[in-house]
């Protein structure tokens, strides 16, 4: 399975599957390298700098990884938003049913 995939269904994208371990993976070893870089970061340690770049890298790639997912569920419940609005505002008109 590619780890890059762009084409997601809503139904593919909504299934547990490696691309989702994975950005767990990276975005807990982002946030905890961020947290460490910062801290050497303002002692001016060498490695603080490196686990900052280090982290925002990660973070990139976790983003590449599971944002294609992501904007495939987000389309899908828009779509399922968009009729129940639909049908929202059908329910809640205020004309009367004979037309006048």
């Amino acid at each position: 399975m590619k780890l890059f995939r762009k084409e997601w269904t809503a139904a593919e994208a909504d299934e547990w599957t490696s691309h989702d371990f994975w950005a767990s993976l990276l975005g807990v070893l982002a946030y905890i390298l961020i947290t460490v870089g910062i801290i050497g970061a303002f002692l001016l340690q060498p490695w603080g700098f490196a686990a900052v770049a280090v982290a925002l890298i990660l973070g990139l790639v976790m983003f590449f990884i599971i944002d294609p997912k992501l904007k495939a569920m987000s389309k899908a419940f828009e779509k399922k938003q968009d009729g129940y609005l639909g049908k929202l505002e059908q329910s809640n008109r205020w004309e009367d049913s004979d037309g006048d």
